[in-house]
């Protein structure tokens, strides 16, 4: 077939599809067998987005006559889809490494964030960098994101909590949507915390009443594009009647309901979820049966964060339940100054060990589940045909390679791919010269 096209993988050992029929999701009869082809090849297209996906040799014959504006020979290699991490907040002034070892002393989440701690220190110190310092520090923890694998990240708003902050988050998630090769959904999380001085209600009443308007306002001007509302409901946060208020007005807005929920008390934030249509729900280690039965009817997306739980001591997701009740389970990291991980592969691992999952699961969990997770399963989470060409490209002759090697992603990653382009190589790698 002659013709021109961006990217020729060849010759990859295993080319991990994880799904080839265009499931927007896996449960966990389908995550069990995940789509695997051998000594495989794939070519992406000028416009990013995967024409061919077959035997080596096939390809080979079909693109004799084909031009490429770059070839990688993975003989002996793995390619994955590029990993889709479903919930962080990266958008921060102010780390928090003084309050790690208030955590090991045995204080907990909700004593910190009492005492000042938590969000609102970071809050404190997000109101009062400048739109350049958040940009500068938000673009290199996508590097560092985008160094480990992913290529599809949510992004939360939320250490503002007045309208002048949040949307200059918002604006810096935008100026990075536009200007770094990675994909990003952004969330508006301004009922992340209630502001000093306030109460939930009345944070509820200026979120509906001024935030969301002017969100609205600028994501039909142009000037942002939101994908998500989040709110943290949670006891002594946002109550459910607070929530259900902020996620309907949201809804009504337009934005995805994508929320934190049953997080450290059961709070029936699951039950509220499908009720309104959430796509997703993020934490639930307090989630009842009810919840988890509503979730699975509702095809509302579980992302799971078990960095979350290792790091804060809570019991882990009920991952093991959920599946088999068929809840449609998906991974984050939950990057954010309280849970400092920007590696999926590290949270693929804590997610088989922690929460028994298995490595198959987990891997669907962070690249098909993750991506319906953020409504974008239609073009991420998969290498098939028509999806974006986003890839992972691993030095090993087996693909689970890059869950086992806890914390060893970094020289096992040959190459990072976004829409056929490549935005990470590893400086040991070379690009075929000729095929």
């Amino acid at each position: 077939m002659a013709g021109e096209y961006r990217l020729l993988l060849a010759n990859a050992r295993q080319l991990v599809l994880v799904c080839g029929h265009g499931e927007q999701y896996l449960l966990r009869e389908g995550m069990a067998g995940l789509a695997v082809l051998h000594d495989a090849s794939l070519v992406v297209g000028l416009d990013g987005y995967i024409k061919a996906v077959g035997p080596a040799d096939a390809i080979r014959s079909r693109f004799a006559g084909a031009t490429f504006e770059s070839k990688i020979d993975c003989t002996g290699k793995c390619v994955l889809p590029g990993l889709v991490d479903a919930h962080t907040h990266p958008v921060w002034a102010g780390d928090r490494v003084h309050e790690f070892a208030m955590k090991l002393a045995g204080a907990s989440y909700m004593e910190i964030h009492q005492a000042g701690g938590g969000i609102h220190f970071t809050v404190e110190h997000t109101q009062k960098a400048t739109e350049e310092e958040l940009f500068t520090t938000f673009k290199h923890r996508l590097e560092c994101m985008r160094r480990a694998g992913s290529t599809l990240v949510e992004c939360k708003s939320g250490y503002g909590l007045n309208l002048e902050t949040e949307l200059k988050m918002l604006k810096v998630i935008e100026r990075a949507r536009q200007s770094v090769d990675i994909g990003i959904s952004s969330t508006y999380c301004g009922a992340h915390s209630v502001p000093k001085g306030k109460t939930a209600t009345e944070a509820t009443d200026d979120i509906i009443n001024n935030h969301l308007p002017k969100l609205k306002e600028l994501k039909q001007s142009g000037e942002i594009h939101v994908d998500n509302i989040d709110v943290f409901c949670e006891k002594g946060v946002f109550d459910l009647e607070c929530t259900r208020r902020i996620l309907q007005a949201g809804k009504d807005a337009g934005l995805q309901i994508n929320f934190h929920g049953d997080e450290l008390h059961p709070m029936k934030s699951a039950e509220l979820g499908a009720e309104l249509g959430a796509q997703a729900i993020s934490h639930l280690e307090e989630i009842s049966d009810e919840g988890i039965a509503a979730m699975a009817r509702a095809k509302c997306a579980a992302v799971l964060l078990p960095t979350t739980a290792y790091m804060l001591r809570l019991k882990q997701p009920q991952a093991r339940k959920m599946l088999d009740e068929g809840v449609i389970v998906a991974l984050g990291s939950d990057f954010n100054p309280n849970a400092y991980c920007y590696s999926m592969p590290m949270v693929m691992h804590l997610a088989c060990v922690n929460m028994k999952m298995s490595m198959n699961e987990a891997l669907a969990a962070a690249t098909i589940n993750a991506a319906y997770a953020l409504g974008k399963s239609v073009t991420h989470g998969s290498i098939e045909i028509g999806k974006q060409g986003d890839l992972v490209i691993i030095n090993s002759s087996r693909w689970e390679h890059l869950i086992y090697q806890f914390g060893g992603h970094q020289p096992l990653i040959d190459y990072v791919i976004v829409k056929g382009k490549v935005v990470y190589k590893n400086e040991s790698c070379g690009i075929m010269s000729s095929y």
